[in-house]
């Protein structure tokens, strides 16, 4: 058995040993490698879902001197070494594999524009960060981007057995076998994270007896608290609370519960969710449950004032809430439909009769002269027009509380036409 961790020992020497990324490996991608056509490429994806044995496996197919540099232990001076290198022996058509690669600041990503212009270099670049955020425009435009995902229950689950009866690199002559619920368990305990559960399988084997069968129980004896993955500003931050919204959004209370659990156990500031909560009584609820906005409110406030972890429960009640009331954007249409003929039309002067009267200059001017008070009239409407140009923003929708206010804006229309006349 070769030394080093099992993750490392386990890491597949060819494209037809990867695991669980079916979608990339059914994709141009395989063919474009044994063609050597591939080109420059940035590998995106969670912790342990293959990406350094994605670059380890191109460089293996295609024959290629392979140099790996950490950007976080990198710097200008090194980078600079190694792209001469790289320069003063193009036959050997080197791959630089920089991972963390979203940890480079500009100048340093800028140093590799050149040779990666050229193909003095094949870089592969591996980060789990979103490549918008963190990497230039110019070096992204020169590379492939390919984003993977983190890998299923049902792919851990092969790598780990994979790795069992392996003789050469893996466990194999531990001769350990592992009930199939046990294995179950440490891939549900990993997150899609290959690395993550090889690491738990070599301690678990290498703490028990040849030839061992272990249990659930015995492998429960390993484990840790589950992690959460989730950084605050990062990509999972923002893909959660996507999720969150869209999941409130689609009236579907126990998805929502269930991104809000997430972001709560992740350390997320409650005072963020509930200002999320917030815009979505309006834009999403809106008209449709007026509560919804008074509910939010009296939300954020609970968070401002008793905080973690009790302000849970608030977020909890405001959250079903939110998602089992009916919705409406059409406030949010409305605004925006006013907004865009502002743009494109330019803001019209206030009507005479509406402007202020207040001040000598404004009563010399005739400011609000024929202005008509509503209170003065039927149903307090007057008829009069509010705008120089009448335009049309607001179609109600007919739905929850919506529907009867949908109603009575029809016949305020039509008592409006009538007094006009």
């Amino acid at each position: 058995m070769r030394s080093g961790p099992l993750a490392v020992r386990m890491r597949p020497r060819h494209l037809d040993e990867i695991i669980g990324q079916d979608v990339l490996m059914r994709s141009p991608f395989v063919d474009l490698v044994r063609n050597q056509s591939l080109g420059s490429v940035i590998l995106y994806g969670p912790p342990g879902s293959g990406k350094t044995s994605i670059a380890e496996a191109i460089a293996s197919e295609e024959k290629r001197r392979f140099i790996k540099i950490n950007a976080v232990l990198s710097n200008v001076t090194e980078l600079r070494e190694t792209l001469k290198s790289a320069q003063c022996d193009p036959l050997a058509r080197t791959i630089l594999f920089i991972d963390e690669i979203h940890r480079f600041n500009k100048s340093q990503q800028d140093l590799l524009l050149p040779d990666v212009e050229t193909g003095t270099i094949q870089l592969i670049g591996a980060t789990t960060h979103n490549p918008g955020f963190y990497i230039i425009n110019p070096l992204l435009s020169r590379c492939h981007l390919i984003e993977l995902e983190p890998l299923s229950n049902e792919s851990i689950i092969n790598i780990l057995k994979n790795a069992l009866v392996d003789c050469e690199r893996g466990l194999g002559s531990m001769r350990c076998t592992f009930e199939a619920n046990a294995l179950n368990l440490i891939a549900e305990q990993c997150n899609g994270d290959s690395r993550r559960a090889l690491n738990i399988l070599e301690a678990i084997v290498l703490n028990t007896p040849t030839g061992t069968l272990i249990t659930i129980e015995q492998a429960e004896k390993f484990l840790f608290k589950q992690q959460v993955t989730y950084d605050a500003d990062e990509d999972e931050h923002y893909n959660t609370i996507s999720a969150y919204i869209k999941s409130i959004r689609g009236c579907d209370p126990d998805a929502a519960i269930y991104w809000l659990a997430v972001m709560l156990e992740g350390g997320e500031d409650p005072r963020f969710i509930a200002r999320r909560l917030l815009i979505i009584a309006s834009e999403d609820i809106g008209l449709a449950d007026s509560r919804a906005i008074l509910v939010a409110n009296a939300c954020f406030d609970a968070c401002e004032r008793i905080g973690l972890p009790e302000c849970r429960l608030n977020l909890a009640h405001t959250t079903v809430f939110c998602a089992l009331a009916p919705k409406s954007n059409s406030t949010y249409l409305a605004l925006e439909a006013a907004m865009a003929y502002i743009k494109k039309h330019g803001k019209e002067p206030v009507p005479i009769w509406l402007r202020d009267a207040h001040g000598m200059a404004s009563k010399k001017l005739q400011h609000g002269k024929f202005y008509q008070y509503s209170h003065d009239f039927d149903w307090n409407i007057s008829g009069q027009e509010y705008m120089l140009t009448s335009k049309k923003f607001y179609e109600p929708k007919e739905i929850g509380a919506e529907k009867i206010l949908a109603e009575h804006f029809r016949e305020l229309k039509n008592f409006r036409a009538s007094r006009k006349k």
